[in-house]
């Protein structure tokens, strides 16, 4: 029998009660949630989420960060497989939107993060996970005007997050998601001129 160490026991629990906070605070809210509940879930005692994480806020803030990871790593894989940079943006701010339609994505990221975690916050996150990504991608189609990229990353970034937060608030977001993934694809299509 293999013993684990001490460092590969903390991860493993951080990382259960990571898997534990996503699922509880995407199905029931941050208000919804207790700390108590998530132990429970991850199988660990209260002790070692307060242990882990020092209480609710820092729980929350890893659940949405892990959020943010999972849409980041999502957006990569779309535009690696794009062999055209403008089909790679067009088909990545789709995704985004598509995104938006998971209950638990809407729930920690749409809705409750930026109450619980400050609008500030939630913006810096969302910038250092998912700008990147988009200046990224206008880099790559910046013919002649690198110093626009920037901007132009920020102008669709801005419009994806609300569109997402559209979708959130919607009583009916698949049905909205056509028209909003339309209007992305033209304000990319404006761009691109």
């Amino acid at each position: 029998m293999i013993r684990r160490t001490q460092a590969e026991r903390s991860d493993e629990t951080t990382a259960a009660l990571v898997r534990a906070a996503r699922e509880l605070f995407g199905g029931n809210g941050y208000a919804g949630t207790s700390i108590d509940a998530v132990a429970a879930a991850a199988g660990v005692t209260k002790g070692a989420a307060y242990h882990h994480f020092g209480g609710k806020l820092p729980l929350f803030r890893a659940a949405f960060e892990g959020e943010l990871g999972e849409i980041c790593a999502k957006l990569e894989r779309v535009a690696a497989e794009e062999g055209d940079p403008w089909a790679a943006l067009r088909r990545g701010a789709r995704t985004f939107l598509e995104h938006c339609l998971d209950p638990g994505f809407q729930q920690i990221v749409m809705l409750d993060a930026p109450s619980v975690l400050g609008w500030e916050a939630v913006r810096a996150a969302e910038h250092d996970h998912l700008l990147g990504i988009l200046v990224a991608g206008f880099s790559m189609v910046a013919e002649d005007d690198e110093a626009a990229v920037p901007a132009r990353a920020q102008l669709v970034f801005g419009a994806l997050c609300e569109g997402g937060m559209l979708l959130a608030r919607s009583p009916d977001p698949a049905a909205e998601l056509p028209r909003l993934a339309s209007e992305a694809d033209r304000l990319l299509e404006a761009l691109r001129v």
